[in-house]
């Protein structure tokens, strides 16, 4: 996956967030159980894209291959501290 496609993938993650979001602001009940749950699958994909981002940019500035980095499992990603 080349870095375009990664920002392509975040930008429709971050579009289905919104609407959900939005979705849940119009209604009185709020969000639902399903709706949480696909929120927070949303938010592993993206922190999972985000991080693959961060690792093939930091691989082509030390001239190493941003090819060879892949998907790390989302409770590895998860488990990192901001």
């Amino acid at each position: 996956m080349d870095d375009k496609t990664i920002l392509n993938r975040i930008s429709e993650l971050v579009d289905e967030e919104h609407r959900l979001r939005a979705a849940a602001q119009a209604t009185e009940q709020g969000t639902d159980d399903e709706a949480k749950d696909r929120l927070r699958e949303l938010e592993e994909s993206l922190d999972q894209c985000w991080d693959l981002l961060r690792r093939r940019r930091a691989a082509r500035s030390t001239h190493g291959d941003p090819d060879a980095q892949g998907v790390r499992p989302k409770p590895e990603v998860e488990r990192y501290l901001q």
